[in-house]
């Protein structure tokens, strides 16, 4: 069963020169590029990427919220608004910032389980939680707390479908048809 995947390898990825090592991890394990572009990202190609919903805004609102509650901070003081939708609006607001502060590699991957294989390799959302042998394990270590501390995005090097229907949104979100190869290895 092939399966395509898009992967993006994030400003602070490009910027660092992990490149080349994020795609070893992908080619090692035998998956195969079929498209390949640098994006310089805008901020409506950030905003469609990370096209949440009101429910989106409310859950995410709602943990930051909880998180600043169990540091003893008052969110409303310091993210202006005690609103979860309004801080899930701001949360979105950090993550077009992130995509946008610099050249993005868009990738797809394609090969069987793609979506999940290539989901165990770039490892947890969140670097400090990520196993040792991932992508996000081995060259990262931001986590929730400094990003919300820092009011920014959690900064984890690359982005991964989460699901084979969103790897099909996504890949049509940011290729055209005639940008994916096919060809035999």
């Amino acid at each position: 069963m092939e399966e395509k995947s898009l992967v993006l390898v994030k400003p602070d990825g490009v910027k660092r020169g992990l490149i080349g090592d994020i795609i070893g991890r992908f080619e090692k394990v035998g998956l195969k590029l079929v498209a390949a572009k640098m994006v310089v990202v805008t901020p409506e190609m950030a905003t469609k990427h990370y096209g949440y919903d009101e429910s989106w805004f409310k859950n995410v609102g709602d943990k930051v919220m909880a998180f600043y509650s169990e540091h003893g901070k008052d969110p409303g003081e310091e993210l202006g608004t005690m609103d979860a939708k309004e801080i899930g609006k701001l949360v979105q607001k950090w993550n077009v910032d992130y995509l946008t502060a610099g050249p993005v590699l868009a990738m797809i991957w394609e090969g069987p389980h793609a979506v999940e294989v290539i989901r165990k390799i770039v490892g947890s959302t969140y670097p400090n939680t990520a196993p040792p042998g991932t992508i996000r394990g081995d060259y990262s270590f931001d986590s929730p707390f400094l990003s919300n501390v820092n009011k920014r995005s959690v900064q984890n090097l690359v982005h991964a479908s989460g699901a084979p229907e969103e790897a099909e949104l996504e890949i049509q979100l940011w290729f055209k048809e005639d940008e994916i190869h096919e060809y035999t290895r």
